[in-house]
């Protein structure tokens, strides 16, 4: 495992409960995490006092926000790409610009932010690492029933993650994509009273399952589709 003290890391949807578990694991690991938020403000207290750079108003799905963002960085050594949103849909109630957003939120950000990664990672000369977010349902599609824009675009993610992690073999740099059942927020607390809250992925577990993969030194397990899935 390698130290990630002065490393630089990119958290998409780094103000989200699970972007900023993972902001505060990374800081407290000694890296500085830089957040590009589609907000126009943020509050102060949503991150350590130290160790985070926020740039507001970066719409990811915007191929020339995301260069613009990206070329403003030093050279990185991770990027993380949370950043997207779901929809309970089914196929007779999901209009065509549901399928659309979904894939604009999940794949495209996520898409264009690896690109982008890539590019920095290569102008350092020392790899990287890149760590992408897709969802129970993209490994088993049956589980996404009445959410299918949400499922299809997360899968994308899933089969993108595991294409790239290819194409990149020569590069050392690592691709990979955890696939999380539900992380338990207070957004999926209030969305789902009733469910089994204790059977859900917490954030802090996630986070750290996170920044132990920006700890390895060698890119011995790119490609991967992790489950991560709790008890659930």
């Amino acid at each position: 495992m390698r130290t990630l003290k002065d490393s630089h890391v990119v958290i998409t949807g780094g103000t989200g409960a699970l972007g900023s578990a993972v902001a505060k694991a990374l800081v407290e690991a000694g890296a500085h995490c830089h957040v590009p938020a589609i907000e126009t403000s943020v509050p102060a207290d949503r991150f350590p006092k130290n160790g985070v750079s926020v740039t507001t108003n970066v719409d990811l799905s915007d191929e020339a926000a995301v260069e613009a963002f990206y070329a403003k960085l030093p050279a990185l050594h991770g990027v993380v790409n949370i950043a997207g949103g779901f929809a309970w849909a089914p196929i007779a109630d999901s209009p065509f610009k549901v399928m659309q957003q979904q894939m604009s939120m999940n794949f495209v950000s996520c898409a264009l932010s690896c690109r982008a990664a890539v590019a920095n990672f290569r102008k350092g000369g020392k790899g990287g690492h890149i760590v992408n977010i897709t969802a129970r349902p993209a490994l088993n599609p049956r589980q996404g029933a009445n959410m299918t824009a949400y499922t299809a675009s997360k899968a994308a993610v899933a089969a993108f993650t595991v294409a790239l992690a290819e194409e990149l073999k020569g590069d050392n740099i690592s691709v990979i994509a955890l696939a999380p059942s539900t992380i338990d927020t207070p957004t999926n607390r209030k969305d789902m009273p009733k469910a089994d809250h204790a059977s859900w992925v917490t954030p802090t577990s996630i986070a750290e399952l996170i920044v132990a993969h920006l700890g390895l030194s060698e890119t011995i397990n790119s490609g991967a589709l992790i489950p991560v899935y709790g008890k659930a």
